[in-house]
């Protein structure tokens, strides 16, 4: 069946995958095929999950503007001492994949937006976590770390993808300077879902936060919610604080 996926992928046939039911069906799986496929996947269980994958989002659902998209991030040493990337663990890449146009990656559709969080330790900040150090390399570019200390840059982002008739990616990149605001509402719902995550797998990293502070981070950062997939989440954290799903010392295995 893959190889049948792959064949008519190559033929400019995208596969999304669509579940239906309720325990019966595994993401993995679902994801497994569509990543094969150069499509999507949604599991719906839901009249309100129906809606959104069908109608609300239909057109990111079934029409791909780009494949194989890849993102490479690169933080300044001399203002970052250390970063996590949080998720996407099952998306990661080698380094020199990046710019290999035969290696698959993901896609995205119409409308479609991704988004990436990093736990960040700045410079000269004193952290509980233990930052694993560099040995000092002969052939290191010296000059490019002197030039780097006196930018303002925090990162510069790469992106590579291909439209989704070509085979040859194309290029973006952009520099993200080193200034600090207030996070916005979309930035602190994600963290609260990606901290919400961290609990469900028992993370280290997530030792000193509770579903209380999730839901109360989400509650929060509801914003408009037209269509109210944000108050259903607030709604699945504090049934599973209710149903103490997750009754045990955070950060300790079951």
């Amino acid at each position: 069946m893959i190889r049948l996926i792959e064949e008519k992928r190559q033929q400019g046939t995208f596969l999304t995958v669509l579940g239906f039911g309720t325990g019966n069906l595994k993401d993995s799986k679902m994801e497994q095929i569509a990543d094969h496929g150069n499509g999507n996947f949604a599991y719906i269980d839901s009249a309100l999950e129906a809606k959104k994958v069908l109608v609300t989002e239909m057109g990111g659902t079934l029409l791909t503007i780009a494949k194989d998209v890849k993102l490479q991030v690169e933080f300044n040493p001399t203002k970052v001492a250390a970063y996590r990337l949080i998720g996407y663990e099952n998306r990661l890449l080698a380094d020199e994949d990046f710019e290999d146009d035969t290696k698959d990656a993901g896609e995205l559709g119409a409308g479609h937006s991704v988004t990436a969080l990093y736990e960040v330790i700045p410079v000269g900040v004193d952290s509980p976590v233990e930052v694993r150090g560099l040995d000092s390399l002969r052939y290191q570019r010296t000059t490019e770390r002197e030039r780097a200390s006196d930018s303002d840059e925090l990162l510069f982002v790469k992106l590579r993808y291909k439209e989704p008739d070509q085979d040859r990616s194309r290029l973006m990149d952009l520099p993200v300077m080193d200034r600090t605001g207030m996070a916005s509402e979309d930035f602190q719902f994600a963290s609260a879902v990606a901290a919400w995550g961290m609990l469900l797998r028992d993370s280290e990293f997530c030792s000193d936060f509770t579903l209380d502070q999730v839901a109360r981070l989400a509650r929060n950062s509801l914003g408009e919610d037209e269509d109210g997939y944000r108050n259903e989440f607030v709604r699945l954290v504090e049934t599973a604080k209710t149903l103490q799903l997750l009754d045990k010392e955070p950060g300790t295995a079951r």
